[in-house]
């Protein structure tokens, strides 16, 4: 029985296959018959092959995010000033490598994107990076302000910007999902910069949807409502808190594994004719009347 050269492991719409074994089999009679051996392992994961970058993936939405999108496949860069998931959190999935840089670094996030860009390529890029601070408008630091302003709007132009030449070269069509908030379409006391903040990043991601909408492109967004984080800690008091439940139709907060499975969704094969939208991952707030 003479064997032919094994044949490599191949993946497919139906997932990962492997021809163990390929050979001659003689007959009775004198003929032979080609016998095959194949292996399948069941179906490919949604985000195999799928490279990209997650903002703020040391803890809370962008730690959340970048292990569902790792758990579907992708390989993703988890960009955070520590470089490392917080003290005292699960280790993230397989598939997430940590990056330390701080977002309105450019000289550091072009370093970054370029070196994975050249090498790997990308396919995806999640912006969720982001800060508040709690004041009153008539004596909110103007510093405080354009800091604000400079991590939750410029830096994630910055990002769109410098992720663009390899995103419009992604084999699955390049996807940009940008982190909005419901501040970005209520007012809130107190985070008013946080607010301007927000609306800006919905105008982006129109403006960026239409103008990269024939650049092999996506780009959308998502506006969570109240999740536990280490920011909406920072601005939550007894009182706001039982405001916040009562508004809300759920009457809960949120499970950050809701934001990951939408991040997945939009970057996933079912999304490529969605762009320039915002989705409210919020438990009914946005829709809640009076």
């Amino acid at each position: 029985m003479k064997n032919y050269k094994s044949k490599p492991p191949f993946s497919g719409k139906w997932g990962r296959t492997v021809i163990l074994f390929c050979g001659d089999f003689p007959l009775y009679n004198g003929q032979k018959k080609v016998l095959l051996l194949i292996w399948h392992n069941g179906s490919k994961k949604e985000l195999e092959g799928r490279t990209g970058i997650v903002t703020g993936g040391s803890s809370g939405i962008g730690y959340a995010i970048a292990n569902t999108l790792a758990q579907a496949g992708a390989k993703v860069y988890a960009i955070s000033r520590s470089g490392a998931v917080k003290s005292g959190m699960a280790p993230s999935a397989e598939g997430v490598i940590h990056v330390r840089g701080d977002v309105t670094d450019g000289a550091r996030m072009a370093e970054i994107i370029r070196e994975i860009g050249e090498k790997e390529g990308l396919d995806f890029l999640v912006n969720d990076a982001g800060i508040t601070q709690k004041h009153r408008a008539e004596v909110f630091p103007m510093e405080t302000f354009e800091q604000i302003l400079s991590v939750n709007v410029t830096s994630v132009f910055r990002l769109c910007q410098l992720c663009y030449p390899y995103l419009s070269k992604s084999a699955y069509k390049g996807r940009i999902v940008n982190i909005s908030s419901m501040a970005a379409h209520l007012g809130f006391s107190e985070v008013v910069p946080y607010c301007t903040s927000k609306a800006a990043v919905c105008g982006m991601t129109r403006g960026l949807a239409v103008e990269w909408a024939n650049d092999n492109m996506c780009v959308n967004s998502i506006a969570p409502g109240w999740f536990p984080s280490e920011m909406n800690r920072q601005v939550m008091t007894p009182e706001r808190k039982a405001a916040i439940l009562a508004r809300m139709p759920v009457h809960a907060f949120g499970d950050t594994k809701d934001l990951g499975a939408m991040a997945k969704f939009l970057l996933g094969d079912g999304a490529t004719y969605i762009t320039g939208q915002d989705f409210a991952v919020d438990g009914g707030a946005l829709a809640y009347g009076f």
